[in-house]
C-alpha cells in the first residue's frame, strides 16, 4: 500500500494516549478515536486511514465514494486445510518463511509482501504460481480486494485470512523488535504471540 507502508504503521499502531490527553483523531471527520479503531483504505493514495465507526460504516458498500474508499472488514478465518504442494512456496520466490498477499482492485494483480527489519518488502509474484495456489484452494478467491489478505507462514505451516491492517501490525511489531541477522528471540516471540491472537480472533 503506499505511504509505503511504514508511515501508515505509525498511524495504525500509535500507542494509546496518556491520561488527560486527547485521543487520536479520525482522518476523515477529526472526531476522537479509541486506540482500537477502524481503518479505511484510500485506493487512490494506496494508504490506510484511521476512522471512527460512523465514517467506517459509510464505506462498507462497494462503490462508496465513487469507489475511492473501502472500509477494512473484521474477518479472521483459519485455513487449516490449505493445500500447498512441495515447491509451491519456492515458486512464489519469497526469500523468507512468512508473507501476506492481497489483490489490488485497480490492477487486478495480487501483491505479496514479507516482513523485514526495514518494514514490508514487496515481491513480484509469478502469475502462474499464484494461480496454482488459488486453483488448489478456492477459499483464497473470496478475499476482498485491497482490504483482506492471506497471511501465510510455512515453518510451522499456518494460514489465515485477516484484515489488511493486521498484516501491517505484524510488520510494525517485527520492525521494532528485530535484532541481529535472524531477528532474535524477541522478534520470534512477537510472531508467536501475533499468530496466537489471530487464531483467537478466528475462533480457535
Amino acid at each position: 500500500m503506499s505511504d509505503h507502508p511504514l508511515a501508515v504503521l505509525e498511524r495504525i499502531r500509535r500507542a494509546p494516549p496518556a491520561a488527560g490527553h486527547a485521543e487520536a483523531a479520525c482522518d476523515l471527520c477529526s472526531d476522537e478515536l479509541a486506540a482500537d479503531h477502524a481503518h479505511i483504505v484510500d485506493l487512490d493514495e494506496r494508504s490506510l486511514l484511521c476512522a471512527c465507526r460512523a465514517c467506517a460504516l459509510l464505506f462498507t458498500a462497494d462503490g462508496a465514494a465513487a469507489g475511492r474508499f473501502r472500509a477494512v472488514p473484521r474477518r479472521y478465518a483459519r485455513m487449516d486445510d490449505i493445500v500447498l504442494a512441495p515447491g509451491q512456496w519456492d515458486a512464489l520466490q519469497i526469500p523468507v518463511s512468512m508473507a501476506f498477499f492481497f489483490r489490488n482492485s485497480r490492477t487486478g494483480e495480487v501483491s505479496g509482501f514479507y516482513p523485514s527489519p526495514a518494514g514490508a518488502t514487496e515481491c513480484l509474484l509469478p502469475l502462474q504460481a499464484w494461480d496454482d495456489i488459488e486453483r488448489g484452494n478456492p477459499t483464497v478467491t473470496t478475499l476482498k480486494p485491497d482490504v483482506e489478505a492471506l497471511l501465510l507462514r510455512v515453518d510451522p505451516m499456518e494460514c489465515l485470512i485477516v484484515p489488511i491492517d493486521s498484516c501491517y501490525e505484524l510488520v510494525g511489531l517485527l520492525r521494532r523488535s528485530w535484532r541481529g541477522f535472524d531477528g532474535g528471540t524477541e522478534a520470534r516471540e512477537q510472531v508467536r504471540l501475533f499468530f496466537s491472537r489471530m487464531r483467537e480472533r478466528a475462533g480457535g
